[in-house]
């Protein structure tokens, strides 16, 4: 039986699409996800996206994509991917990749 994502830790996986490479977006990210008590990782894809994995509760997560969203954004983002599924608890603190 699959764990319902709402009832714990859930993993945020988002792919952030537009200018988002070079501007400071992952620098951003990792503060806005640490200011959330979040855990994870922004990562520079070959593409141009950049890949944000998040772990913590569900409504800090749904923030986070919030922000990601916002516009208050280094860089121009065009879209959000955002996926949910239950936490792994391997990260320890945010880090850019």
């Amino acid at each position: 039986m699959t764990e319902d994502p709402s009832e714990g830790p859930v993993r945020l996986t988002a792919l952030v699409s537009g200018q988002v490479q070079g501007v400071g977006f992952r620098w951003w990210t990792r503060c806005r996800a640490l200011e959330l008590g979040l855990v994870g990782q922004a990562a520079n894809l070959p593409d141009g996206r950049v890949r944000v994995v998040a772990e913590g509760a569900r409504s800090d997560c749904d923030r986070l994509v919030e922000l990601l969203r916002g516009g208050a954004t280094p860089g121009d983002v065009a879209g959000v991917q955002a996926r949910f599924d239950p936490a792994e608890g391997h990260f320890t603190g945010f880090v850019e990749r």
